[in-house]
């Protein structure tokens, strides 16, 4: 509470609430009172959210924020809200891109406005939601709910094969979860009648259920991070979504996998985390390794990116299972890191696209001589999605190889090929794509972009460059969390 203001129901219900006033403005006859209403409510749920940055204290390792009402009391099921300092940076990810997703979809969606807005408005208080659910039952029912506004993204607004992209992605993420269900049914027996969260972290549980439950987590969770080799939904939704749709897919959806494995994997279930945790830096390690070389040979920039996405987030979930303060502060850094750059690489391509109508990096070439503007921006972005140093991409791959050396050298080794692999498709990308002759006609009359893009990358490049020069505003608020997390976990009987 601030001001005896519920701050966390205020993060989540202010944009859900604003989601529903932009759908009742109708039809596409008011779209651009649609526009307005929904970049309003965006801006006001970013506004909101700042105060949990600014009040946060980051000496505690205790909820903060805390709202606490009964739900349904027959279950004993809670509206329990409150964050710490691996939950509160992702809200502000959440709340800080929403606005800008807004703002990149002024022009381009021309029909269904107002259902336009209205979804990626509602999913980005779902995602609060699911940031700040303290009740198992409360996490469930957003993390789910989360799937309906992106399924119809996508299938609505989609490419040709929008549809099947959308089923892929809706029954992937759908079937992945439902275990994870069935292991919160099974800790509320075993707690004594509890749903809350936090209660599930203080149990003794013996090793072989904590292994049962940590396979179940396991595929809800790494369907979502995308880990290989769950992840192949992933490239046929960034290719059929809209601009939009793979900006909030990438930049925050993701994040609710990694999400998930420290709040509930590590602090639940620390004997199965570490015995498995040989398992999950292979993963890692494949998804770093392999799935790069994989985007080396894409044809389609957004496949690219997407292939891009899965082998930086494998230094995530590679981080977490390190075990050492170093890994998981950077794994939450290269999280923020990530849902800044991906959120750029993937505005950048749909400027292109809005403007030439193709994906394809081969149907580009010589757009430095006609977009100067644009390519200084998206040299910035493809810089720090090769990890260059002065940028947020090269921070949290950073920490993440200096905590992998303290425990294998070759760990450190294989994750540290993404600073090569990384670099090659990236900038043979931009390359091809920003240099050389004009290739299609269509390239020479393209316009650079205006004031509206201008400002959206521009507020993107300062978060990339402020970070990588400055990252201590962020890694102080999780410093302490995450020592409490690390303690809890090394309390366990392994």
């Amino acid at each position: 509470m601030l001001f005896g203001l519920p701050l966390l129901s205020l993060v989540i219900w202010l944009p859900i609430l604003a989601g529903i006033g932009v759908l009742a403005t109708g039809g596409d006859r008011n779209a651009h009172l649609a526009r307005w209403i929904a970049l309003i409510g965006a801006v006001a749920g970013f506004l909101v959210a700042i105060p949990l940055y600014t009040q946060f204290d980051p000496l505690t390792n205790a909820m903060q924020f805390v709202e606490y009402n009964l739900w349904i009391e027959r279950f004993n099921i809670h509206y329990h809200l409150g964050v710490d300092g691996i939950a509160m940076p992702l809200i502000l990810l959440n709340c800080f891109t929403t606005p800008l997703v807004i703002m990149a979809g002024w022009q381009v969606i021309s029909k269904r406005v107002s259902q336009y807005m209205a979804a990626f408005l509602i999913m980005s208080g779902i995602v609060n939601g699911v940031f700040s659910s303290l009740d198992a039952i409360l996490f469930y029912v957003f993390w789910e709910a989360s799937l309906i506004p992106m399924f119809l993204i996508i299938g609505v607004w989609g490419g040709p094969n929008r549809v099947y992209a959308a089923i892929k992605f809706f029954l992937y993420t759908l079937l992945g979860s439902l275990l994870m269900l069935v292991a919160f049914i099974y800790l509320y027996q075993v707690s004594g009648g509890s749903f809350s969260i936090l209660d599930y972290h203080k149990l003794p549980l013996p090793l072989a259920p904590q292994i049962l439950i940590f396979v179940a987590f396991l595929l809800a969770f790494a369907v979502k991070v995308p880990m290989w080799p769950v992840h192949t939904w992933l490239p046929d939704a960034h290719v059929e979504a809209p601009t939009g749709g793979s900006v909030v897919l990438a930049a925050i959806l993701l994040k609710m996998g990694g999400y998930g494995f420290l709040r509930f994997s590590l602090p639940i279930v620390p004997d199965a985390s570490q015995s498995l945790s040989g398992m999950m830096i292979a993963l890692s390690l494949i998804a770093v390794v392999y799935i790069g070389l994989v985007a080396l040979v894409q044809a389609d920039m957004k496949k690219l990116i997407a292939y891009s996405s899965v082998a930086h987030m494998g230094f995530v979930t590679l981080g977490f299972f390190l075990f050492n303060s170093y890994g998981i502060e950077g794994a939450m850094v290269q999280m923020i890191s990530h849902g800044f750059i991906s959120a750029a690489m993937f505005l950048c391509v749909g400027v292109m696209y809005d403007r030439l109508h193709s994906r394809q990096i081969a149907d580009y070439g010589g757009l430095a001589s006609r977009m100067p503007i644009f390519a200084a921006f998206f040299m910035l972005f493809a810089m720090a999605n090769s990890g260059l140093p002065g940028t947020s991409g090269f921070v949290g791959e950073f920490i993440v190889i200096m905590a992998a050396v303290k425990v294998n050298f070759w760990y450190a080794f294989f994750a540290a090929t993404t600073l090569i692999t990384g670099a090659a498709y990236t900038l043979w990308m931009y390359k091809r794509v920003i240099f050389g002759a004009v290739v299609h006609p269509a390239v020479e009359g393209m316009q650079d972009i205006g004031r509206r893009e201008i400002l959206i990358l521009a507020v993107l490049a300062a978060a990339v460059l402020g970070m990588g020069l400055y990252p201590l505003p962020l890694m102080e608020v999780m410093h302490t969390t995450v020592d409490d997390l690390l303690a809890h976990v090394s309390r366990s009987k392994l």
